[in-house]
C-alpha cells in the first residue's frame, strides 16, 4: 500500500508550458497526465490543483492598468483553460477526470462544473481524478493556498507540490549558485520563519494548522510522481516535527 491513499497535487501552469514562454506544450501534458495515471496505478486517488501562470499571472496584471482583483480573476480563468486541456489528456490516458470550478462560470459545455465540496468526494471516492480550477474563486489568494484549502477539504493525506526543483532550498536555486543546502525534511514553522519562498504564507500556515504534510519534488523527471507517491524518490517534507531541519548539501 503507499503512504497516502489520497493525495491533493499541485502543479504549476508552467509545468504545462514545458520549454514554452506562453501556453501549452503537447508533450509536457502528455508526460504529466501519463506520469498521474502511473502514480494511479501504485493505489492513489488524486485530486489537482492546477495554476495558470502559463497564460497569464494576476501580478502581471499592473501591465494592463489593472486593479488586482481584474487581473487575478483572468489568472483564475486562466487555471479554468488548463484543468480543460489536462482533463482531456488524462482521458486519452485512461484515467477518468472531473474538473470543478470555484468560479461561477458555468459548465463550459459539460467539461467543467460548478465546485462543491459533495460532488468531488464523490468523484475521489469513485477514482476519478478531481481537478480543482478558479483558486479559491476570490481575489487576493494564490493557487498555493486553494491547493491547502483542497486538500483539507478533500480529507487528503498529504499535499504534493510539484515544481521543477527536487526539494526546498535555504536559497532560490535559480538566483544563488547551487542553492545552498537542500532540506531534507522541515518544518512548518521553521519554514515561515526562514521567509523560504517555495510557498505562499498563508498556504503554508494553513497546512500547518490543518496538519497536512507536504512533499515538495521535481515533475520535471517521468515517473518521479509514481516514485514519490510509492514512498520513494527524491523530495523535501514539510510537517509539524520540531528540531533542527535536515538537509543535503
Amino acid at each position: 500500500m503507499p503512504p497516502y491513499a489520497r493525495v491533493l497535487l499541485k502543479l504549476s501552469g508552467e509545468s504545462l508550458a514545458g520549454g514554452r514562454d506562453l501556453g501549452i506544450d503537447t508533450d509536457a501534458l502528455e508526460r504529466i497526465a501519463e506520469d498521474i495515471v502511473e502514480a494511479s496505478k501504485v493505489g492513489v486517488t488524486f485530486g489537482i490543483v492546477i495554476g495558470g501562470g502559463n497564460f497569464f499571472r494576476g501580478v502581471s496584471g499592473g501591465k494592463f492598468s489593472m486593479e488586482q482583483p481584474q487581473a487575478d480573476a483572468v489568472g483564475m480563468l486562466a487555471t479554468c483553460m488548463n484543468g480543460v486541456f489536462l482533463a482531456a489528456a488524462l482521458r486519452r490516458a485512461g484515467r477518468a477526470a472531473h474538473v470543478f470550478s470555484a468560479m461561477p462560470i458555468g459548465d463550459m459545455g459539460g467539461f467543467c462544473r460548478p465546485y462543491t465540496r459533495g460532488e468531488a468526494l464523490q468523484c475521489l471516492q469513485e477514482e476519478s481524478v478531481a481537478i480543482f480550477v478558479g483558486g479559491t474563486g476570490h481575489p487576493y489568494f494564490t493557487t498555493d493556498t486553494a491547493a491547502a484549502l483542497r486538500a483539507a477539504e478533500m480529507n487528503c493525506n498529504a499535499l504534493f507540490k510539484a515544481t521543477k526543483v527536487d526539494g526546498v532550498y535555504a536559497a532560490d536555486p535559480k538566483a544563488s549558485a547551487g542553492g545552498g543546502a537542500r532540506f531534507d525534511h522541515i518544518s512548518y514553522d521553521e519554514s515561515l520563519a526562514r521567509g523560504l519562498r517555495f510557498m505562499d504564507a498563508t498556504a503554508l500556515a494553513l497546512a500547518r494548522d490543518t496538519g497536512m504534510p507536504i512533499l515538495l519534488f521535481s515533475i520535471e523527471e517521468r515517473g518521479n510522481l509514481a516514485r514519490v507517491s510509492g514512498g520513494g524518490g527524491v523530495f523535501t517534507r514539510i510537517d509539524s516535527n520540531g528540531g533542527r531541519a535536515e538537509s543535503l548539501d
